[in-house]
């Protein structure tokens, strides 16, 4: 067997699955969101952890498909190393016909830190990954994009983009509003409504590796494979505007 080194095991995992959800997309059709959404949740994660198995069998692994006992295991929390992955992110974007803002996420943690990630969009047909980070657009001056959810924007953010000047964006999973970020479509994605270390771990590793800022929304330094792995809020964006972004939600939150 090759051995592959940490950056390409992350693309191919990924780029793998999105295949396979493309695949599985083809085969059920649009019909029945909700079995599409089960299929496709189970499918994925199913392939990864057995890949993972295979490839890294002494690492730990955190997905968001896991049993809650899986997720509980203490294991991980003294693991070296733990792949943090989310088998769909975006499935109601996944489950909608036409809709292409959807995502695999495969992630590396290793010692305090993340590592090695990519982020398929099969439906785009393009993987970002940190063995060759995506080269940072310019912010351009002037008016600026901020993404967000398309169906729970927080009202924060809609305060500080009038306050900012900036345009809303919404777009569908964390994985595809954080690489729109890398790819120029965006300028910055906040985001404090509820999300968990799987949802972006790996587009955080990948933009970490382009050179993005990536914090909470407080400015406090990202963690991963915690005890508790809910994450709720998070700030990417181009390194230039993260300090006036910053300052914007630390005063409406006074």
């Amino acid at each position: 067997m090759t051995i592959r080194d940490d950056h390409a095991v992350a693309a191919d995992l990924a780029n793998e699955a999105g295949e396979r959800l493309l695949q599985v997309r083809r085969r059920m059709g649009f019909d029945d969101a909700a079995a599409l959404k089960a299929e496709g949740d189970r499918s994925s994660h199913v392939f990864l952890m057995e890949a993972l198995a295979r490839l890294r069998p002494s690492d730990s692994v955190l997905s968001e498909e896991a049993t809650r006992e899986e997720r509980l295991d203490p294991r991980r929390l003294s693991a070296e190393r733990v792949w943090i992955v989310d088998p769909l992110d975006g499935t109601r974007e996944f489950s909608e016909e036409g809709r292409a803002d959807w995502a695999v996420h495969v992630a590396l943690w290793e010692r305090g830190r993340l590592t090695a990630g990519a982020v398929a969009l099969p439906a785009q047909g393009r993987t970002l990954t940190t063995a060759e980070p995506p080269k940072l657009p310019s912010s351009g001056g002037g008016r600026f994009r901020i993404a967000v959810s398309r169906t729970r924007p927080p009202e924060f953010v809609q305060k500080l983009a009038y306050l900012a000047g900036a345009d809303l964006v919404p777009i569908g999973s964390a994985g595809a509003k954080i690489s729109a970020v890398l790819t120029g479509e965006v300028e910055a994605y906040v985001h404090a409504g509820g999300q968990y270390e799987w949802d972006s771990a790996a587009p955080v590793a990948v933009a970490q590796a382009a050179g993005a800022h990536t914090s909470r929304v407080d400015g406090a330094e990202l963690a991963y494979n915690q005890a508790d792995p809910s994450l709720p809020d998070i700030l990417v964006s181009l390194p230039e505007l993260a300090a006036s972004l910053l300052a914007g939600i630390r005063d409406l939150h006074r």
